[in-house]
């Protein structure tokens, strides 16, 4: 589910599969290093001569073999690329809009986010958020989010890693989006449920649903959304967490779009 590529721990003539970024690649070699070349070199122990297929986050396929390997890097030469059919693509691409929750609640949002297909995620810093993001942290929290998609992405067999985006607030938030359909998940939402929404509009190309912290959405905030596009929706009588929620909504959504 969530995406058609193999498994990085099954084997083909390609080889073995690894997500990487496209920077990686230049004249048709690619770097690797860090986290990643400990696991082709010191634990599965590639070494040159081992085929490989690299997968960049646009969901291009980059076919070689390892052909030099250093003390703390190995060089991949790249045979051939190509950007097969990804079924992710036939469904309305879906971008989760999260208020920051607290704890390892991001984390299992963006893991269980991505194997459920999400497109993107964007989170923000809600007036009601308890956990919060300090500015010299933005860049360390945004690597440690993105490399949770990548590996999500690469155990559930996807293609194209969930790429994170971060805003300062709900203003920022809600003013990035260009999404065809836009929606508000607000508990004080009493009379348009999502399913009774959904049946109104046509199929969307794509979608982004807003979801507030463990405390809700701030007024301020759901007048924010509204103005900028968005529509309220209930998914009924029970209050959901927030993590719950995201997950919800994500598996309804690409349930009845047929990705799942």
């Amino acid at each position: 589910m969530g995406g058609h590529g193999l498994p990085e721990s099954r084997t083909s003539m390609s080889g073995r599969r690894f997500m990487i970024s496209s920077r990686s690649i230049q004249d048709n070699h690619a770097w690797l290093e860090g986290d990643l070349f400990s696991h082709m070199v010191r634990v599965l122990r590639l070494g040159p001569g081992a085929s490989v297929t690299l997968v960049d986050e646009q969901g291009a396929e980059h076919r070689g073999s390892i052909q030099q390997v250093e003390k703390e890097r190995v060089m991949v030469r790249i045979a051939g690329s190509v950007v097969p059919g990804n079924g992710e693509g036939e469904t309305p691409a879906i971008t989760i809009c999260q208020a920051l929750p607290k704890g390892e609640k991001t984390d299992l949002i963006l893991q269980k986010g991505t194997e459920l297909g999400v497109h993107d995620f964007r989170l923000f810093a809600g007036c009601r958020s308890v956990a919060r993001v300090r500015e010299e942290q933005h860049k360390g929290k945004l690597e440690r989010w993105n490399r949770i998609t990548a590996e999500a992405a690469r155990q559930c067999g996807r293609r194209r890693i969930p790429a994170v985006s971060w805003f300062p607030d709900a203003e920022r938030a809600a003013g990035s989006c260009d999404h065809e359909l836009r929606l508000l998940l607000w508990e004080g939402e009493r009379r348009q449920g999502l399913k009774n929404a959904l049946e109104q509009l046509p199929r969307p190309a794509s979608a982004i649903v807003a979801i507030g912290p463990e405390g809700g959405f701030d007024p301020r905030e759901v007048r924010c959304f509204i103005g900028h596009g968005f529509l309220p929706v209930s998914l009924g009588k029970r209050v959901l967490r927030t993590e719950t929620a995201s997950l919800a909504i994500t598996a309804i959504l690409q349930y009845i779009w047929g990705n799942m």
